[in-house]
């Protein structure tokens, strides 16, 4: 069989065909199932948003309402997945303690092994439901507080809120973190997608291709990068500096300001663009913009002296801050939304599945290496 050499990285490979999830990094365009993100932030919802990436088209308007109320009755999960919670060490992350109850999901899956569309779908429905719940009851256990059961009225953004601060959450709360589902909810093969897939491809179980995704987000060069965006403001705010003098005093030093520049993307980054202006907006209607007008500062200053576009991470920081959000929960606020994505590929790659398995370029001694007997060497 013939091999190309792929770039390191596997920069610019094509892996896989996909209806999913279409970027064009020059021209700055990300688009579901090709719908502009521009337009399903403007007019969708995260409900609506995840019907198509599972299903490849709009819903009619009782084709949503159904797929909504699926959605909120799947807002249970066992109570021994709530025990596990609590067993956890108070030095437990909760991105660790996400990825280890997804895993021990599957016991309480009655078809855990089953592979077909139908069953995919369901899982999809479960796992998007339980991941918000996960996350939303650990960070309540870790703070001694009583886990808040879901409300099947309000919608997948503002239940989690809801579930989060066990208080209702307001319009706007409720409308920004919605948007923010949406623009994180796929983004073609990136590195827990492309993981997703290549688990799901052996035929294993949705729930291990989930954690697998999970266990990659987890790493800081894929999730992460808005925590780093806040500490960075955090410290600029402890230390009552200018933030363009202290971003000029980082540089200085050779260290990388998280949040700009992007791996696809060219040009910026279009969930940035409503990042933004959510940023803005939340800010303003909370009464405090510091952190917005600390970030539009910074963003000047990186785009006139190095020529970097913002990227998704670094408004999404201020926004989650300014509403009450916990800094180690942004990373799995992110597998919130991206199970979504993840769940879509998993259900494509398994409709027409077939084995992931590249080739490596060899760059190791020359064949045939002699074997020297151990006497001799």
């Amino acid at each position: 069989m013939a091999t190309a050499v792929a770039a390191k990285g596997l920069e610019g490979i094509v892996a896989a065909n996909s209806g999913i999830c279409w970027i064009d990094g020059d021209a700055g365009v990300l688009a579901y199932r090709g719908i502009d993100i521009h337009d399903l932030a403007s007019y969708s919802n995260f409900e609506e948003t995840t019907y198509l990436l599972w299903h490849g088209q709009l819903p009619t308007k009782s084709e949503l309402e159904e797929f909504s109320q699926k959605l909120a009755q799947a807002r249970r999960i066992d109570p021994k997945i709530l025990d596990l919670l609590r067993s956890f060490p108070k030095s437990g992350t909760p991105m660790e303690a996400l990825r280890t109850a997804v895993s021990a999901l599957s016991f309480y899956d009655p078809d855990e092994k089953a592979v077909d569309h139908d069953s995919n779908v369901r899982k999809s429905f479960d796992l998007t439901a339980q991941i918000a719940i996960i996350v939303a009851a650990f960070d309540r256990i870790r703070k001694g507080k009583n886990v808040v059961e879901p409300d099947l009225s309000l919608s997948h953004a503002g239940n989690f809120l809801w579930m989060l601060a066990g208080e209702k959450p307001s319009e706007t709360a409720t409308k920004t973190f919605d948007v923010a589902l949406i623009l994180h909810a796929d983004h073609e093969l990136n590195a827990s997608t492309f993981a997703a897939r290549v688990i799901a491809a052996t035929l294993s179980d949705v729930h291990s291709a989930i954690t697998g995704a999970i266990g990659a987000l987890k790493g800081p060069l894929h999730g992460g990068a808005n925590e780093a965006v806040m500490r960075l403001l955090f410290a600029i705010d402890k230390a009552g500096v200018d933030p363009v003098e202290y971003v000029k005093n980082l540089l200085a030093q050779k260290q990388k300001i998280s949040g700009f520049g992007h791996r696809v993307y060219h040009t910026e980054d279009p969930r940035a663009t409503h990042l933004r202006k959510m940023s803005e907006d939340l800010s303003r209607s909370a009464g405090n913009t510091k952190w917005f007008d600390m970030s539009q500062k910074i963003e000047a200053y990186i785009k006139a002296e190095k020529k970097l576009n913002a990227n998704v991470d670094f408004y999404s920081a201020s926004t989650y801050t300014t509403l009450g959000i916990d800094l180690d929960l942004f990373t799995p606020i992110f597998a919130i939304s991206r199970i979504a994505g993840w769940a879509a590929h998993v259900i494509e790659q398994l409709d027409d599945n077939r084995l992931i398995r590249p080739r490596a370029e060899y760059i190791g001694p020359e064949y045939p290496a002699k074997y020297v007997p151990i006497v001799q060497r």
